[in-house]
């Protein structure tokens, strides 16, 4: 009799503990399964994200910048050409504004630089090609002998426009990497050093800013018409 209850509870004690199982695992939630139109939405909403991170990529953005900042290399050179136009015949005024725009194009600096520097330069001399300075400095951008010797032009070639600003470029390279990235402190550095390379400093500045404005009412001017 002992053994039947002892069995009998052995057997009740087993099914409480059943049930408390089964208990726990229906209160554990459970994950639904996506369905075939889940799926489908799922992989339409990545596709989408694809594309606007495709949309607005870095190369995209870099397209735009390029655009927006060849237009305003463009920009620079009918002021440029007025600016110049003050100094020298129109002709040469546009002949000059349009080599410091394609001396410039594809280098990290503008054609406003390169006029700045003739401007200082020889802006005092009509802006001419067969300027030269009490040291032999020549051209347009007054480049001495040796310095046009090592870009790989003759001395006499800098009569040459278009070769003068092709080593005036160069030469900016060389100074920028002397001024470390330092683009004003470079065409300090163009100059020279001492006193005569402040003073042309602060006359090339004075010019870039005539530019500038000239750019401005320029500007102005452009929208005025779109108005009108």
């Amino acid at each position: 009799m002992k053994k039947l209850v002892i069995l009998l509870a052995t057997v009740l004690l087993f099914n409480t503990s059943c049930d408390q199982s089964h208990l726990q695992q229906a209160q554990v939630p459970v994950k639904p399964g996506n369905t075939e139109s889940d799926r489908v939405l799922q992989a339409g909403g990545k596709k989408e994200k694809e594309e606007e991170q495709s949309d607005s990529s870095p190369g995209t953005v870099k397209e735009a910048s390029k655009d927006a900042k060849t237009e305003e290399r463009k920009n620079m050179v009918p002021a440029i050409s007025a600016t110049f136009e003050r100094r020298t015949t129109p002709q040469r005024a546009k002949w000059l504004a349009e080599i410091c725009y394609q001396k410039t194009e594809g280098t990290k600096f503008t054609p406003l630089d390169l006029a700045e520097i003739a401007l200082a330069e020889t802006g005092g001399h009509k802006l001419s090609s067969r300027a030269v300075s009490s040291k032999g400095a020549m051209g347009v951008w007054q480049l001495m002998p040796e310095r046009a010797i090592s870009h790989g032009y003759l001395p006499g070639e800098m009569r040459d426009d278009e070769k003068c600003a092709d080593a005036a470029v160069h030469e900016l390279y060389e100074k920028l990497d002397m001024a470390k990235g330092n683009l004003s402190r470079a065409k300090r550095y163009y100059c020279g050093a001492g006193p005569a390379a402040k003073a042309y400093d602060r006359m090339r500045k004075r010019f870039r800013a005539e530019i500038l404005k000239e750019m401005e009412k320029q500007s102005y001017q452009r929208v005025a018409v779109n108005y009108q």
